[in-house]
Parts: C-alpha cells; structure tokens; sequence
C-alpha cells in the first residue's frame, strides 16, 4: 500500500496531467467520430443517386470532425508539459482545462453532425442554397471554439 501512496505522491502531477490529456482527445474524439460517421452514411445515401455533389457533401461531413482536432490540440499542449516536476496541484489544474474542449467537443460534435445531417437535404433538393447548410452547421461550432479557447486559456494560467 505505501508503495502505492508514495508513486501517486511523486507522479501524480503527471497523472493527472495525463488524465485531463485523455480527457481532451478522447470525449471531443468520440463526439466528431459519431458526427461524421452519421453524416457520411447520409452523404453516401444522397451520393448514390446524385454522386456529381460528392465535393459539397465532403464538406458538411468534415465539420463536425474539427471538435475532435481542438480536443487534439489541446491534448498536444498538455502533453508538451509533461515532466516529473508537475506538481499535484497543477496536475489538477491540467486535469481541469482539459473538461471544456473534452465535454463540449463531444456534445456539439454530435449536434454537428446532426445539423450537417439535415443540410444534406438541402443540398439534395437546391444546391445552389449549400452555403445556408454550412452557415448552419457552423452555428454549432461556435461553443466547440469557445470551449477551445477556455482550455487553451486554462490550460496557459497553470501556475
């Protein structure tokens, strides 16, 4: 048991450092993975009978992908510091800038993917109207950036 305690005691800075990382990818990962594996199966439906708007479904797909990017960045800028001198404290603080980017990246990344979803049809029955579909979509990326920016900047006041 002590030799438990004293590893957590002289690594856990690390560990929870590792922690928020994990936090970061994997939830804004898995939220742009779902969002674009439903609009891809979607853009291959529209695709089959119209395969000449290939170009603009590729688009509306890739969307809710750039949720699971933040996640990575900010998961990138953790890991740059990572060093046995973390202490727990900021192993915390680290833990913690990784939530926003980790949590809403999963939650928008879907509603992304849905909304992106919906565009499709749009672009299905009047593509000259695509850009209405991506202004849509966009709109959810808002608070994935917010959420981006809150990390970084938790992420940077680590003290």
């Amino acid at each position: 048991m002590e030799n438990w305690l004293g590893f957590f005691e002289q690594n856990g800075g690390m560990i929870m450092t590792m922690i928020g990382m994990a936090i970061a990818v994997v939830f804004s990962g898995i939220g742009s993975a779902r969002g674009v594996g439903e609009t891809g199966e979607a853009a291959a439906a529209l695709l089959k009978d119209q395969p000449e708007k290939f170009a603009q479904a590729i688009i509306l797909q890739l969307l809710p992908g750039t949720q699971g990017l933040y996640g990575f960045l900010v998961g990138f800028l953790m890991y740059l510091q990572l060093s046995p001198q973390i202490t727990f404290a900021q192993g915390l603080q680290y833990l913690v800038a990784g939530i926003p980017v980790g949590f809403v990246g999963w939650i928008s990344a879907r509603y992304q993917g849905r909304v992106a979803t919906a565009g499709l049809q749009i672009l299905a029955k009047r593509p000259e109207t695509m850009t209405n579909a991506i202004v849509l979509s966009v709109m959810v990326e808002t608070y994935a950036i917010l959420a981006l920016l809150i990390s970084i900047f938790l992420l940077f006041s680590v003290a």
